[in-house]
């Protein structure tokens, strides 16, 4: 019998195992695919590390979280500067006076901040949908050639269709900063993500391609309590209904060049493209390998935005009113269950980076273990 099931590998199941085991708890974690880590998963292809589940670049402000990570992983000085692409011209993101300069010819952040402040005005009274909202922030310019196409693709529906709430703010900067997430840690574990799970890890029990939901009764007898990451509307048979999620499909490619697009991201902001934006892996570690060398081939993947369907692999929580009162009502049953403990990005049906699921699975071993 053991103190702990852990359900997934991921970064919150990763997070409770390990501080469990420092506590000196016996732990058994599961996980139902065949590789721990979840979807910052990392696979080692042509020297590069892949990131075969979408692109994780670790950011954050949080000073504990990073100095618990750190434990686990040497990170390099890895800065997120993604490029737009729209229809063939490149613009910098986030928005700053590189984009500004692009799109208007302005040099001054005066005149920048002149021009968004003439555009905004197109809108009066409260934005009533995203586009409005949109406008209302950063103009009618950068709504269309940057905002617009992108997110219609990223959530499949017309931007006036679409709630205003969704962007609340966009970064607006009137300095030559691309550092998109501004945060004052952020890079990328050298070696990968994979290894520093591994080393998360370390002298716990794993066990791979274990669905837990298939045998539930099996597994729940195994342990006092269990930690759940899966979907919570699975866990409870979806007998309220399915909660929504966006899903995204990869297309991968392996290149015999050394260079495809020069950056690690860059976002096609037009609709007519079809997919989202392109990952170029090999710039999250600098286009080496882990002995400084040059490598000569490449690895893109082309993301695709998609409405999730029972099967897929579900990525974002459609985070609206309605799936909202539904997940209220999973929580009233989650929390009546005795021994299982809910957490992560599917078990709160949250969309969490990286740094807040480390927080929140900290904070739930906090708790939990000082009861024990």
């Amino acid at each position: 019998m053991y103190d702990y099931l852990v359900v997934g590998s991921g970064l919150y199941g990763a997070v409770f195992a390990q501080q469990a085991k420092a506590a000196g708890k016996s732990v058994l974690v599961i996980d139902k695919r065949p590789n721990i880590a979840g979807n910052v998963y990392t696979q080692k292809v042509e020297g590069i590390n892949f990131h075969k589940y979408g692109a994780h670049i670790f950011h954050t402000n949080n000073t504990k979280v990073w100095n618990y990570i750190t434990q686990f992983a040497t990170f390099n000085r890895f800065t997120n500067s993604p490029v737009a692409n729209y229809k063939g011209e490149l613009y910098s993101m986030p928005f700053n006076m590189y984009t500004f300069n692009k799109m208007w010819g302005v040099v001054t952040p005066e005149e920048a901040a002149a021009k968004i402040e003439e555009q905004k005005k197109e809108i009066s009274g409260d934005p009533q949908n995203l586009e409005e909202q949109a406008i209302s922030l950063v103009g009618r310019d950068i709504y269309e050639k940057l905002v617009k196409g992108y997110t219609e693709k990223q959530w499949g529906r017309d931007c006036k269709e679409l709630p205003a709430f969704i962007i609340r703010r966009l970064p607006v900067r009137l300095t030559f900063d691309n550092n998109y997430f501004n945060a004052l840690y952020q890079g990328i574990p050298v070696g990968g993500y994979t290894k520093m799970v591994e080393n998360m890890l370390a002298g716990i029990e794993v066990i791979l391609n274990e669905d837990y939901l298939a045998d539930k009764d099996k597994w729940d007898g195994m342990a006092a309590k269990v930690v759940y990451t899966g979907a919570i509307d699975a866990y409870f048979d979806f007998c309220l209904g399915n909660l929504e999620y966006r899903s995204v499909r990869f297309e991968n490619e392996i290149l015999e060049m050394p260079n495809f697009q020069g950056n690690a991201a860059v976002n096609y902001t037009d609709r007519e493209t079809p997919w989202t934006r392109i990952i170029e892996h090999k710039w999250f570690e600098f286009g080496k390998d882990e002995e400084g060398n040059d490598l000569p081939k490449t690895i893109i993947s082309r993301e695709y935005s998609s409405e999730w369907k029972p099967g897929d692999e579900p990525y974002y929580p459609v985070n609206d009113e309605k799936n909202g009162e539904l997940y209220k009502k999973y929580r009233a049953l989650a929390d009546k269950e005795e021994k299982i403990i809910f957490g992560g990005r599917l078990g709160e049906y949250k969309y969490y980076d990286m740094d807040a699921v480390i927080a929140s699975a900290l904070d739930m071993a906090e708790r939990v273990l000082r009861k024990d």
